[in-house]
Formats: structure tokens, C-alpha cells, sequence
């Protein structure tokens, strides 16, 4: 448990948390109001066909806030400290701290996955504003099931950015994939026109908890179990590599 307090208070003194939680709390809102506008052009005109997705589009979006996070929670390990303080590396003062690598390493993907769902929830409060706000009477009921398929999308997604970077010991790789993943180009999105495979890639699995779009393929369940077995394979993996990685190297 104190590892985990000491992880959680790391991470809100990183500066470039805020701007995690500035995406991930207010970026679904806008891009829900965006939407909720054009979508009320349509249920005027009577030509609304996608009512139902109106906020859980932006919730998709959203999702760089946490990719921020969990590629933040490591990659700040790894930067070289200022000379006055050193010149080291600030994980090598954490396992002097925590000697347990794996201790370690499950006391931050815990924090990371508390400030994730966090993270979501306020998202899911201010994008449920928005839609009620400028659609009124016409705002589409929100479903339970379908928001926590948000959380938990949100929450994989954070911990599939945190093992990445342990991998790759380096923040921009994993960062650059996963937010021009998650918002300009889906990649999965792309090989699905060429193989059925490309609907068990985490994210395009994982979207199927909570987006009912017209090539669904998983049921909300079964969308969640592959996300989570691409999140354990890679924590595995990640928990392995850094277990026998020298740190200094």
C-alpha cells in the first residue's frame, strides 16, 4: 500500500499529467457538443440515423488522456535528472525504495488504473452534460452497461500504453502509435477491410464494449475478454523483460 501512495504521488507531480486529464476530463465534452450539434440538425430535418452513438463517439475519442497517462506513469522513470540532482535516473531510486520489480511494477499499473477510472468517470459526467445540454429532450438515454464499457476500455487502453513503454523503456514510440492510433488513423480499423483478425486487435475489440456501430463484431463481453488477455499478455511480457533488464543499461 505504500508503494501505491507513493506511486499515485509521483504521478500528480509529473507536469504532463495535467494535460492528461485535461484531454481525458474535458476533450470527450467538446467533441460530444460537436457532435450533438450536427446531430440535432438531423433529428430536425428527421434524417437522424445515429442518436444512440451521440456521446459515446466522444468517449472514444477521449481516450488519449489515459494513452498520456500510462505512457507518463514510465517513461518519467527513465529521464535523466538534473545535475544538481545527480544526473541519475529516477528508477533506479524506486527499486532502491521498492526492490521488488514486480511489487514495483503492480504498485504503478495500480495507479494507473485508479486515476484511469477516475479519469473516465469525469469524463463520462461532463460528455452526459454536454449531450443533455444542447440535444435536451432529445438526448438519448445513457446505458449502465454500455459506460462502464467506457471504464474499462479506458482502463485497458491506459495499461496497454503502460506495458509498451516499459518495453521500449521510452515514452514518444509508444505515445506517437497509440494517439495516431486512437485518433487519426485506426490501424485495426484499416486491416479489418482485409482480414477478420484485425477485429481481436485490442482496440477494435475493445470499442465493442461500448460503440453499437454498424461492422460490430464482439458482444460487450466478449470484446472485454479480448482486450483484457492483450493487457495481461503484455503486462506479463513487460513484468518478464524488466525483471531481468538492467537498469542502468
Amino acid at each position: 500500500m505504500r508503494a501505491f501512495n507513493a506511486e499515485l504521488s509521483k504521478l500528480f507531480s509529473l507536469p504532463g499529467i495535467w494535460l492528461a486529464f485535461l484531454i481525458g476530463a474535458f476533450a470527450p465534452a467538446v467533441f460530444t457538443a460537436l457532435d450533438s450539434i450536427a446531430e440535432k440538425e438531423e433529428i430536425i430535418a428527421g434524417v437522424s440515423t445515429r442518436l444512440s452513438e451521440v456521446g459515446y463517439i466522444g468517449l472514444s475519442f477521449g481516450v488519449q488522456g489515459v494513452i498520456i497517462l500510462g505512457v507518463l506513469a514510465v517513461s518519467s522513470e527513465y529521464l535523466t535528472e538534473s545535475s544538481e540532482s545527480g544526473g541519475g535516473q529516477q528508477i533506479t531510486t524506486s527499486l532502491t525504495v521498492v526492490p521488488s520489480r514486480l511489487h514495483f511494477l503492480l504498485a504503478k499499473a495500480g495507479a494507473v488504473t485508479v486515476i484511469s477510472i477516475l479519469l473516465c468517470i469525469v469524463a463520462i459526467m461532463t460528455t452526459v452534460s454536454a449531450t443533455h445540454l444542447i440535444l435536451g429532450e432529445y438526448a438519448p438515454a445513457f446505458e449502465w452497461s454500455r459506460l462502464i464499457g467506457a471504464v474499462c476500455y479506458w482502463t485497458f487502453t491506459a495499461l496497454l500504453a503502460f506495458g509498451i513503454t516499459v518495453l521500449t523503456k521510452n515514452g514518444i514510440i509508444p505515445l506517437a502509435v497509440l494517439m495516431i492510433n486512437s485518433s487519426v488513423v485506426s490501424f485495426s480499423v484499416l486491416l479489418s477491410k482485409i482480414t477478420k483478425l484485425a477485429f481481436y486487435l485490442p482496440d477494435r475489440a475493445g470499442l465493442d464494449m461500448f460503440m453499437f456501430t454498424s461492422d460490430k463484431f464482439h458482444t460487450p463481453s466478449t470484446g472485454g475478454l479480448v482486450m483484457f488477455a492483450w493487457v495481461a499478455v503484455f503486462f506479463i511480457v513487460a513484468a518478464i523483460v524488466f525483471h531481468r533488464r538492467d537498469v542502468a543499461s
